[in-house]
């Protein structure tokens, strides 16, 4: 049976803005990073404080996301946090973008959303 969500795996435009992004802004912990020759591809193993990981990739010449209209797919990811103000304005801090807040009509708990830097969708939610 099925126990969590393991990893989340994302191809990035710019290796090096993408790592910054997750490491240094988002706050995720380098788990192991590998530069793959025979593919000209980075893998960035990064873990979110309670496991979970994403796996950021560079791949030369991938192509775009397609975003708006919204794609078949993988919608988002969503972070939860504690409270939603320290870290938009954290966000912000950086010159990143973040919707207004909005309310889950089903749950009452609070969101928004952002944008990573090759504008792939990413939530906060308040626990």
């Amino acid at each position: 049976m099925l126990k969590s969500i393991h990893h989340a795996a994302i191809i990035c435009s710019d290796y090096q803005r993408s790592k910054h992004f997750y490491i240094d802004i988002l706050g995720l912990e380098v788990v192991a990073e590998n530069y793959r020759e025979a593919r000209n591809s980075y893998k960035l193993d990064l873990r979110l404080p309670d496991g979970g990981q994403i796996e950021l990739f560079s791949f030369p010449d991938a192509p775009p996301r397609p975003s708006y209209p919204e794609a078949q797919g993988l919608r988002h990811l969503a972070f939860c946090v504690d409270k939603l103000e320290p870290f938009i304005a954290h966000l912000t801090a950086h010159n990143i973008d973040v919707e207004p807040i909005r309310t889950d009509e089903f749950t009452g708990k609070r969101f928004t959303f952002f944008a990573d830097p090759d504008d792939l969708p990413l939530e906060i939610y308040e626990s």
